[in-house]
């Protein structure tokens, strides 16, 4: 079943559709417009969509978002549904290895203007406090073996209630701030090892903490129940389960591939490697994932009150989180499908679940305007907080970033570091922290597509809606 750029077939200018060949069972559906389509190498990440949709017990399609890039088995920006109760699977490629990587926004008690004056001393302190790179190091680095089985097992939650938040902390974080269902002893010695020297980091790559000012808003009322306003600073923050999340990616996928021939399943790529949901195989991998996310989202927490300690000491304002929300994981969910309500297993690597208004899993105080979605933006570029829309597709599924264009070698070679740096502090007054400079340029917004383009066409397709672009002041980065 080979798949080339004739097989793409629009829809409309900002849907695309591969249809069902070979051993698809559902069609392959992408969100992009043309010029979001790679102009070179369309053919493999359309073989990626393509592959998805021959993942026994897939239901509607398998779904690409417009931030679509090459990965892991699944194309980053990709969706796909099993349905539980009709041989449906569940695949690490389709997660990834940055399990419950995410986005934190919290909102500061301080205008733009008021930044300026400060902006020095401020990211310097953020500097100092927030733990990045590659390798160890963290706001909570002496994390014991039984607390982080706590951890593993209560996420935010835990953070929260020991070591300190508050309620809208947990209110505002998807599930509560964690996952009921995951089992510290689904998780390896090795990956336990590896996250125990972790907690509280933001790691490498495109991982950052960035300081903000909300530039514009396209929904006031929805902007105004986020809790953001015009000229606002607000934090971002971009992580996710650090070593220990890879580390079980890594042995599940090597066990997952052992284990397809006993159950009788074949793939068409050894990255798609995958177990029947109900399955040993299957149940003990979401376990795993689980505590992943757990992970991620005590991380994130950790992190959000470093922040907040220096807003605090040195601007004297707090910081209240908007909405912490994931975009690589997998969850059980239930969804209408041809007229039948289906439990499934939703897959979102590089795609973020967008709730749309009245939807029962939504806190209260958002019922009515719909669930955050926060879209981080290349370096130097916006940023934007969408909202989910009633009927939206792809199991309520959107976009997750930017996308990336360039690969990190090739970014690293388009631009030197003093010219990004120039770029970034001199051209946009944008004060730049970085751990290393082959880091910083290896993230250059050159590597990247049109942030505005990819949520432009999110929206037209009816995946969202736009409430707010945010721009950079500071960044943090691993």
């Amino acid at each position: 079943m080979r798949i080339s750029p004739s097989a793409l077939i629009a829809e409309t200018p900002f849907r695309f559709r591969i249809d069902r060949s070979g051993a698809m069972l559902v069609p392959g559906v992408i969100f992009a417009s043309r010029s979001l389509l790679p102009e070179t190498n369309l053919d493999p990440l359309l073989q990626q969509v393509a592959n998805v949709a021959t993942l026994p017990g897939i239901v509607e399609a398998s779904y690409a978002m417009p931030d679509i890039h090459l990965g892991y088995g699944f194309p980053i920006g990709g969706v796909a549904a099993t349905d539980v109760r009709d041989g449906g699977v569940i695949s690490p490629g389709g997660v990834g290895f940055d399990i419950s990587c995410g986005v934190r926004l919290l909102a500061a008690d301080l205008d733009r203007q008021d930044f300026g004056p400060v902006a020095g001393k401020l990211m310097d302190a953020l500097s100092k406090r927030i733990p990045r790179g590659a390798g160890p190091g963290a706001v909570w680095p002496d994390v014991s073996g039984s607390e982080l089985d706590a951890v593993l097992r209560g996420g935010a939650r835990h953070v929260v209630e020991h070591r300190g938040g508050s309620a809208l902390d947990l209110d505002r974080c998807e599930d509560g701030g964690a996952f009921d269902d995951a089992d510290a002893g689904a998780v390896s010695e090795q990956a336990r090892a590896r996250g125990m020297r972790q907690l509280g980091s933001l790691g490498s790559g495109n991982h950052f903490l960035e300081v903000q000012a909300v530039a514009e808003l396209f929904d006031e009322p929805v902007a105004k129940a986020f809790g953001l306003r015009v000229g606002q600073v607000c934090v971002m923050i971009h992580c996710g389960s650090r070593g220990l999340g890879h580390q079980i990616c890594t042995d599940e996928v090597r066990a997952i591939d052992r284990s397809m021939a006993r159950h009788g399943v074949r793939v068409p790529d050894r990255q798609l490697a995958c177990a029947p949901i109900d399955s040993g195989d299957g149940r003990r991998y979401l376990a795993a994932m689980s505590a992943a996310a757990n992970y991620a989202r005590a991380n994130r927490q950790l992190l959000g009150s470093s922040a907040s300690d220096v807003f605090r000491s040195i601007t004297g304002t707090k910081l209240e989180l908007v909405y912490d929300i994931s975009h690589n994981l997998a969850r059980i969910e239930r969804h209408e499908v041809v007229g039948h309500t289906l439990e499934l297993c939703v897959h979102r690597k590089g795609a973020t679940r967008a709730l749309p208004p009245g939807h029962p899993d939504l806190p209260t105080d958002l019922a009515d305007v719909g669930q955050p979605v926060l879209i981080p933006g290349s370096m130097g570029t916006s940023s934007y907080v969408l909202a989910g829309v009633r009927g939206g597709a792809a199991f309520h599924s959107t976009c997750h970033g930017a996308g990336r264009r360039l690969s990190r070698h090739q970014a690293a070679r388009s631009v030197s570091p003093k010219a990004l740096r120039d770029q970034l502090e001199r051209q946009q007054g944008i004060q730049v922290r970085g751990a290393s400079a082959r880091g910083l340029v290896e993230e250059a917004p050159s590597a990247y597509k049109d942030v505005c383009e990819v949520v432009a066409v999110a929206e037209q397709a009816g995946l969202c809606r736009t409430v707010a672009r945010l721009v950079p002041l500071g960044v943090v980065k691993g």
